[in-house]
Protein backbone atom coordinates (compact mmCIF):
# COMPACT_ATOMS: atom_id res chain seq x y z
CA UNK A 1 0.00 0.00 0.00
CA UNK A 2 1.49 3.02 -1.17
CA UNK A 3 0.15 6.78 0.26
CA UNK A 4 0.22 9.98 -1.50
CA UNK A 5 -0.45 13.62 -0.15
CA UNK A 6 -1.33 16.21 -2.29
CA UNK A 7 -2.88 14.18 -5.62
CA UNK A 8 -4.21 17.09 -7.40
CA UNK A 9 -1.06 19.20 -6.48
CA UNK A 10 1.46 20.30 -9.17
CA UNK A 11 3.58 17.38 -8.13
CA UNK A 12 1.32 15.26 -6.57
CA UNK A 13 -0.81 14.64 -9.21
CA UNK A 14 1.54 13.44 -12.13
CA UNK A 15 3.00 10.70 -9.30
CA UNK A 16 -0.66 9.41 -9.42
CA UNK A 17 -0.90 9.54 -12.91
CA UNK A 18 2.01 7.08 -12.91
CA UNK A 19 1.69 4.52 -10.47
CA UNK A 20 -2.16 4.59 -11.04
CA UNK A 21 -1.43 1.95 -14.21
CA UNK A 22 1.00 -0.33 -11.65
CA UNK A 23 -0.68 -3.30 -9.36
CA UNK A 24 0.06 -1.29 -6.05
CA UNK A 25 -2.62 -0.27 -4.19
CA UNK A 26 -2.86 3.39 -3.44
CA UNK A 27 -4.89 5.66 -0.74
CA UNK A 28 -4.95 9.16 -0.84
CA UNK A 29 -4.91 11.75 1.22
CA UNK A 30 -7.72 14.52 -0.26
CA UNK A 31 -9.42 17.65 1.25
CA UNK A 32 -11.41 17.72 -1.47
CA UNK A 33 -12.10 14.32 -3.51
CA UNK A 34 -14.85 15.63 -5.95
CA UNK A 35 -11.31 17.31 -8.12
CA UNK A 36 -10.57 13.62 -8.61
CA UNK A 37 -11.43 12.11 -11.76
CA UNK A 38 -14.02 9.61 -11.62
CA UNK A 39 -11.16 7.10 -13.09
CA UNK A 40 -8.84 7.85 -10.16
CA UNK A 41 -12.00 7.34 -7.51
CA UNK A 42 -12.44 4.30 -8.78
CA UNK A 43 -9.25 2.98 -8.55
CA UNK A 44 -7.73 4.04 -5.84
CA UNK A 45 -8.81 4.37 -1.48
CA UNK A 46 -9.24 8.12 -0.31
CA UNK A 47 -9.12 9.29 2.89
CA UNK A 48 -11.09 13.07 3.25
CA UNK A 49 -8.90 15.30 5.04
CA UNK A 50 -5.61 17.40 5.31
CA UNK A 51 -2.42 15.65 6.19
CA UNK A 52 -1.71 18.47 8.44
CA UNK A 53 -4.29 16.10 11.12
CA UNK A 54 -2.76 13.87 13.06
CA UNK A 55 -6.50 11.70 13.26
CA UNK A 56 -6.28 12.25 9.22
CA UNK A 57 -2.81 10.79 8.70
CA UNK A 58 -3.04 8.08 11.28
CA UNK A 59 -5.87 6.79 9.60
CA UNK A 60 -4.25 7.02 6.14
CA UNK A 61 -0.88 5.76 7.07
CA UNK A 62 -2.54 2.30 8.56
CA UNK A 63 -1.12 -0.47 6.65
CA UNK A 64 0.96 1.49 4.63
CA UNK A 65 4.35 0.28 3.17
CA UNK A 66 5.32 3.75 1.41
CA UNK A 67 4.20 7.24 1.17
CA UNK A 68 5.14 10.54 -0.98
CA UNK A 69 5.01 13.38 1.11
CA UNK A 70 4.76 16.99 0.44
CA UNK A 71 4.03 20.36 2.51
CA UNK A 72 1.89 22.19 0.76
CA UNK A 73 2.46 26.07 0.05
CA UNK A 74 -0.24 28.71 2.28
CA UNK A 75 0.62 32.03 0.51
CA UNK A 76 -1.76 33.20 3.95
CA UNK A 77 0.51 31.30 6.60
CA UNK A 78 1.07 33.61 8.85
CA UNK A 79 4.28 31.98 10.07
CA UNK A 80 6.45 30.08 7.14
CA UNK A 81 8.13 27.72 9.86
CA UNK A 82 5.04 26.80 12.13
CA UNK A 83 2.98 26.09 8.48
CA UNK A 84 5.59 23.44 7.73
CA UNK A 85 5.96 22.13 11.64
CA UNK A 86 2.30 21.70 11.72
CA UNK A 87 2.28 19.37 8.82
CA UNK A 88 5.36 17.57 9.71
CA UNK A 89 4.46 16.67 13.57
CA UNK A 90 1.32 14.71 12.18
CA UNK A 91 3.42 12.91 9.83
CA UNK A 92 6.34 11.52 12.30
CA UNK A 93 3.67 10.55 15.00
CA UNK A 94 2.22 8.61 12.49
CA UNK A 95 5.14 7.09 10.99
CA UNK A 96 5.82 6.04 14.28
CA UNK A 97 2.81 4.13 15.36
CA UNK A 98 1.94 2.72 11.87
CA UNK A 99 5.07 1.78 11.17
CA UNK A 100 5.56 2.99 7.87
CA UNK A 101 8.63 1.63 6.17
CA UNK A 102 9.39 4.02 3.16
CA UNK A 103 9.00 8.00 3.04
CA UNK A 104 9.74 9.97 -0.54
CA UNK A 105 9.86 13.73 0.41
CA UNK A 106 10.14 16.94 -1.70
CA UNK A 107 12.83 18.86 -0.52
CA UNK A 108 15.62 21.38 -2.37
CA UNK A 109 19.09 21.97 -3.04
CA UNK A 110 21.24 23.49 -0.49
CA UNK A 111 20.73 21.29 2.43
CA UNK A 112 23.82 22.04 4.60
CA UNK A 113 24.28 25.12 2.95
CA UNK A 114 21.47 27.39 2.98
CA UNK A 115 21.02 30.23 6.38
CA UNK A 116 18.37 32.04 6.62
CA UNK A 117 16.29 31.10 3.22
CA UNK A 118 12.80 31.28 3.98
CA UNK A 119 10.71 28.33 2.63
CA UNK A 120 13.82 26.66 2.10
CA UNK A 121 14.57 26.47 5.39
CA UNK A 122 11.51 25.56 6.28
CA UNK A 123 11.57 22.20 4.67
CA UNK A 124 15.36 21.14 5.61
CA UNK A 125 14.05 21.28 9.38
CA UNK A 126 11.23 18.92 7.77
CA UNK A 127 13.45 16.64 6.35
CA UNK A 128 15.73 16.45 9.63
CA UNK A 129 12.34 15.95 11.67
CA UNK A 130 11.06 12.36 8.99
CA UNK A 131 14.85 11.52 9.12
CA UNK A 132 14.88 11.37 13.40
CA UNK A 133 11.71 8.81 13.14
CA UNK A 134 14.50 6.25 11.88
CA UNK A 135 12.33 5.55 8.79
CA UNK A 136 14.02 4.79 5.35
CA UNK A 137 13.72 8.46 3.62
CA UNK A 138 14.70 9.47 0.18
CA UNK A 139 14.88 14.06 0.27
CA UNK A 140 14.42 14.46 -3.28
CA UNK A 141 16.22 18.01 -3.84
CA UNK A 142 15.45 20.53 -6.24
CA UNK A 143 16.16 23.69 -7.62
CA UNK A 144 13.38 26.10 -8.57
CA UNK A 145 10.53 24.54 -10.35
CA UNK A 146 9.81 25.25 -13.93
CA UNK A 147 6.36 25.60 -13.32
CA UNK A 148 6.87 29.11 -10.93
CA UNK A 149 7.24 30.72 -14.50
CA UNK A 150 3.40 30.16 -14.68
CA UNK A 151 3.12 32.86 -11.88
CA UNK A 152 4.26 35.50 -14.41
CA UNK A 153 1.71 35.04 -17.34
CA UNK A 154 -0.12 37.36 -17.33
CA UNK A 155 3.28 39.68 -16.94
CA UNK A 156 4.68 38.47 -20.43
CA UNK A 157 0.52 38.71 -21.86
CA UNK A 158 0.16 42.50 -20.82
CA UNK A 159 3.78 43.90 -20.27
CA UNK A 160 6.24 41.69 -22.07
CA UNK A 161 8.26 41.44 -18.73
CA UNK A 162 9.44 38.85 -16.33
CA UNK A 163 10.17 40.40 -12.67
CA UNK A 164 11.86 38.86 -10.19
CA UNK A 165 14.16 39.73 -6.97
CA UNK A 166 17.42 38.53 -8.66
CA UNK A 167 20.19 39.76 -11.08
CA UNK A 168 19.34 38.59 -14.89
CA UNK A 169 22.53 37.12 -15.31
CA UNK A 170 22.91 34.94 -12.57
CA UNK A 171 22.67 31.46 -13.75
CA UNK A 172 21.39 28.72 -11.51
CA UNK A 173 19.21 25.06 -12.68
CA UNK A 174 15.67 24.88 -12.49
CA UNK A 175 13.56 21.80 -13.50
CA UNK A 176 10.15 20.39 -14.32
CA UNK A 177 8.18 18.83 -12.20
CA UNK A 178 7.21 15.67 -14.68
CA UNK A 179 10.91 14.75 -13.75
CA UNK A 180 10.45 15.09 -10.66
CA UNK A 181 7.14 13.03 -10.95
CA UNK A 182 9.05 10.43 -12.49
CA UNK A 183 11.72 9.92 -9.91
CA UNK A 184 9.13 10.10 -7.12
CA UNK A 185 6.80 7.28 -8.39
CA UNK A 186 9.99 5.32 -9.07
CA UNK A 187 10.51 5.34 -5.98
CA UNK A 188 7.51 4.10 -4.34
CA UNK A 189 7.30 1.49 -6.62
CA UNK A 190 10.57 0.05 -5.70
CA UNK A 191 10.51 -1.91 -2.32
CA UNK A 192 14.03 -2.40 -2.45
CA UNK A 193 15.49 0.61 -1.00
CA UNK A 194 16.31 1.24 2.68
CA UNK A 195 18.85 4.09 4.93
CA UNK A 196 18.22 7.63 4.53
CA UNK A 197 19.34 9.34 1.24
CA UNK A 198 19.08 12.81 -0.76
CA UNK A 199 18.21 12.34 -4.54
CA UNK A 200 19.20 15.59 -6.63
CA UNK A 201 16.72 16.52 -9.46
CA UNK A 202 18.37 19.00 -11.47
CA UNK A 203 17.00 20.29 -15.36
CA UNK A 204 19.98 19.73 -18.46
CA UNK A 205 21.18 23.58 -17.80
CA UNK A 206 21.68 26.18 -15.90
CA UNK A 207 19.92 29.30 -17.04
CA UNK A 208 19.59 33.18 -15.88
CA UNK A 209 16.42 34.81 -16.31
CA UNK A 210 17.88 36.79 -19.11
CA UNK A 211 18.62 33.64 -21.07
CA UNK A 212 15.14 32.10 -20.06
CA UNK A 213 13.80 35.73 -21.57
CA UNK A 214 15.22 35.10 -24.59
CA UNK A 215 13.80 31.78 -24.37
CA UNK A 216 10.40 32.79 -24.14
CA UNK A 217 10.69 35.46 -26.70
CA UNK A 218 11.80 32.89 -29.67
CA UNK A 219 9.13 30.07 -28.23
CA UNK A 220 6.09 32.82 -27.92
CA UNK A 221 7.23 34.61 -31.45
CA UNK A 222 7.01 37.99 -29.58
CA UNK A 223 9.94 39.83 -27.51
CA UNK A 224 10.10 39.32 -23.74
CA UNK A 225 12.68 40.92 -21.27
CA UNK A 226 13.53 40.70 -17.56
CA UNK A 227 13.54 43.43 -15.21
CA UNK A 228 14.81 42.60 -11.91
CA UNK A 229 13.14 44.22 -8.79
CA UNK A 230 14.24 44.96 -5.12
CA UNK A 231 13.23 42.83 -3.01
CA UNK A 232 10.74 45.08 -0.56
CA UNK A 233 8.88 45.97 -3.93
CA UNK A 234 8.46 42.57 -5.01
CA UNK A 235 7.53 41.65 -1.31
CA UNK A 236 5.03 44.64 -1.35
CA UNK A 237 3.45 43.45 -4.48
CA UNK A 238 3.14 39.97 -3.13
CA UNK A 239 1.27 41.72 -0.05
CA UNK A 240 -0.97 43.76 -2.35
CA UNK A 241 -2.17 40.50 -3.83
CA UNK A 242 -3.12 38.82 -0.68
CA UNK A 243 0.36 36.88 0.51
CA UNK A 244 0.70 37.34 4.21
CA UNK A 245 4.30 39.59 5.21
CA UNK A 246 6.09 36.49 6.43
CA UNK A 247 5.15 34.35 3.68
CA UNK A 248 6.16 36.94 0.92
CA UNK A 249 9.23 37.57 3.18
CA UNK A 250 10.19 34.05 3.01
CA UNK A 251 10.44 34.28 -1.21
CA UNK A 252 12.70 37.00 -0.18
CA UNK A 253 15.04 35.17 1.70
CA UNK A 254 14.74 32.04 -0.41
CA UNK A 255 15.47 34.31 -3.80
CA UNK A 256 18.80 35.77 -1.79
CA UNK A 257 19.89 32.69 -0.98
CA UNK A 258 20.34 31.52 -3.94
CA UNK A 259 22.22 34.53 -5.30
CA UNK A 260 24.59 33.72 -2.47
CA UNK A 261 24.58 30.16 -4.30
CA UNK A 262 23.03 27.66 -2.34
CA UNK A 263 22.58 26.12 -5.34
CA UNK A 264 26.39 26.22 -6.91
CA UNK A 265 27.56 23.27 -4.61
CA UNK A 266 25.95 20.71 -6.27
CA UNK A 267 27.81 19.34 -9.26
CA UNK A 268 25.15 18.26 -12.23
CA UNK A 269 25.82 14.10 -12.96
CA UNK A 270 24.20 11.93 -15.26
CA UNK A 271 21.55 10.67 -12.27
CA UNK A 272 20.76 13.89 -11.73
CA UNK A 273 20.62 16.09 -14.92
CA UNK A 274 16.84 15.49 -15.33
CA UNK A 275 15.55 15.32 -19.26
CA UNK A 276 13.09 18.31 -19.65
CA UNK A 277 15.02 21.15 -20.42
CA UNK A 278 13.62 24.53 -20.68
CA UNK A 279 12.99 25.26 -24.28
CA UNK A 280 10.74 22.21 -24.21
CA UNK A 281 8.59 22.63 -20.91
CA UNK A 282 8.36 26.32 -22.87
CA UNK A 283 6.84 24.63 -25.93
CA UNK A 284 4.73 22.70 -23.78
CA UNK A 285 3.29 24.06 -20.87
CA UNK A 286 3.99 27.86 -21.10
CA UNK A 287 3.23 28.95 -24.53
CA UNK A 288 -0.13 27.46 -24.44
CA UNK A 289 -1.11 29.11 -21.27
CA UNK A 290 0.20 32.20 -22.80
CA UNK A 291 -1.60 32.07 -25.37
CA UNK A 292 -4.79 31.12 -23.56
Amino acid sequence: MMVLTTPTGQIGRQVLDIVLDSAEAIRLIARDPSRLSPRVRERVEVVQGSHDDIDVVTKAFEGADSVFWVVPPNPRAKSVQDHVLNFIRPVCEAINSQGVKRVVGISSLGRGIAKNAGQISAIFAMDDLIESTGVSYRSLCMPGFMENMLWQVESIKRQGMLFYPMPGDRKVPHCATRDIATVAAKLLLDHSWSGQESISVCGPEDLSFNDMAQIISEVIERPIRFQQVPGETYKATMVQHGMTEAWAQGLIDMAASVDRGIYDAETRTPHSAAPTGFRQWCEEVLKPAVLA
